[in-house]
């Protein structure tokens, strides 16, 4: 049987480590204004972060570009 990977990007990814690898790496100022969302401009914590992202898809989906963006571009 051959074994199937997913094509996936993110999977096996958890929202948890995408945001706490984003604000490691850039920081919750900057993080802030790549991605104008309130989570990460007012009172930022990886908590209020995910609280949000779970519920707002289209906020999630930027996040996961950014996230994309940034280990492809430290991989080069």
């Amino acid at each position: 049987m051959e074994n199937l990977k997913s094509k996936d990007p993110l999977h096996g990814i958890t929202l948890q480590k995408i945001v706490e690898y984003l604000a490691d790496y850039y920081g919750f100022d900057t993080l802030g204004e790549l991605i104008k969302i309130k989570c990460f401009n007012e009172n930022p914590s990886v908590k209020s972060s995910l609280t949000f992202l779970r519920k707002t898809d289209w906020a999630r989906k930027k996040v996961e570009e950014l996230y994309l963006n940034t280990i492809t571009k430290n991989r080069n």
